[in-house]
C-alpha cells in the first residue's frame, strides 16, 4: 500500500509548520525525509500518523483516506510509527515489551480464560513463540529479561522496531532511528530496516545522519520552511542548489 501525502498544511497560530506539502511512499518504497531543523519534518510526521490534524491537504494510506483516524486506526491499518526518542514500557522486561504488542491477546477475556482455557493456552503459547523469534531475529535475545529501561539508546530503537514489526506493519514511519546511536548499532538497525523492506514493507524515515540514510533509501525528500523543495536520488536531492542553501544558508 503507498502513502500519498497531497498539500498538506498545518499552522500553529500565526507559524505555518508545513505549507502545502505533498510526497508519496511506493508501497516498498523508501523514502528519506530530509531538512534542516524547523523544516516542518516532525510536524508532518504527527500529521500522517494521526498525532495532529491538518488544516488542508489529504493523507492516503493505499485506497483508504485517513482523514478522520486517529493513530490507533491508522495502525490497524498498517501503518506503523518509531519515535525519536523510544517509548518502551520502562517497567516492562524487553520480552513483556514484544508480548504487549500484540493484538491477539485472548487471555485479556474473562470469559475466553474460564470456557476456553484451552484455546487461550495455545494463543498464548503461540505468542510466546512469535516473540522468541522476533527477539532472534532483532539480536536482543540477550536481554529479553532485562527491563527495557536499562537497555542502551541503539537497543531501545531496536526494541521499537521489533515492537512495531509485531503489529504486522504494511509501511513504517522511522522518526530519527539513529538519533544517539552509536556506529556500530547504527549498522545493526540499517540492516534490520533493510531487511523488513525487503520483505515487503515500505519506510518514510526521517533523519539527520544524512550519510547512513543515503546507505539505505532510493529517494531522499527535502523540505525547508515547512514545504517540500525536492525529491529525487540521493546525490541529486543533496546536489541540487536549494537544498543546499536550506543547510548552509547560501548557495554553494
Amino acid at each position: 500500500m503507498s502513502l500519498d501525502i497531497r498539500n498538506v498544511s498545518k499552522a500553529y497560530g500565526g507559524f505555518v509548520a508545513v505549507d502545502d506539502a505533498s510526497l508519496s511512499v511506493p508501497s516498498t518504497g523508501m523514502v528519506g525525509l530530509i531538512g534542516p531543523n524547523g523544516a516542518g519534518k516532525s510536524t508532518l510526521f504527527s500529521v500522517i500518523s494521526g498525532l495532529l490534524r491538518p488544516d488542508s491537504g489529504t493523507v492516503a494510506f493505499g485506497d483508504q483516506p485517513l482523514e478522520g483516524r486517529g493513530p490507533v486506526a491508522r495502525a490497524r491499518l498498517g501503518l506503523g510509527r518509531t519515535f525519536q526518542v523510544p517509548r518502551e514500557f520502562a517497567s516492562l522486561t524487553v520480552r513483556e515489551n514484544l508480548l504487549a504488542a500484540l493484538t491477539e491477546q485472548k487471555g485479556e477475556r474473562l470469559f475466553d480464560v474460564v470456557a476456553r482455557f484451552r484455546s487461550v493456552a495455545e494463543v498464548e503459547r503461540s505468542n510466546r513463540d512469535r516473540v522468541a523469534g522476533a527477539l532472534e531475529e532483532f539480536g536482543l535475545a540477550a536481554v529479553a529479561d532485562n527491563l527495557a529501561s536499562n537497555l542502551s539508546g541503539g537497543q531501545k530503537k531496536l526494541l521499537e522496531l521489533a515492537r512495531i514489526w509485531m503489529t504486522g506493519p504494511r509501511m513504517l514511519l522511522l522518526d530519527e532511528p539513529f538519533s544517539g546511536v552509536n556506529p556500530v548499532l547504527i549498522d545493526t538497525i540499517s540492516q534490520q530496516i533493510l531487511r523488513l523492506n525487503a520483505s515487503g514493507i515500505g519506510c518514510l524515515i526521517v533523519e539527520h545522519n544524512i550519510p547512513a540514510l543515503a546507505n539505505i533509501v532510493d529517494v531522499f525528500c527535502a523540505m525547508d520552511r515547512g514545504r517540500t523543495i525536492v525529491s529525487g536520488s540521493p546525490d541529486t536531492v543533496l546536489a541540487h542548489p536549494m537544498v543546499r542553501e536550506a543547510y548552509l544558508g547560501r548557495s554553494q
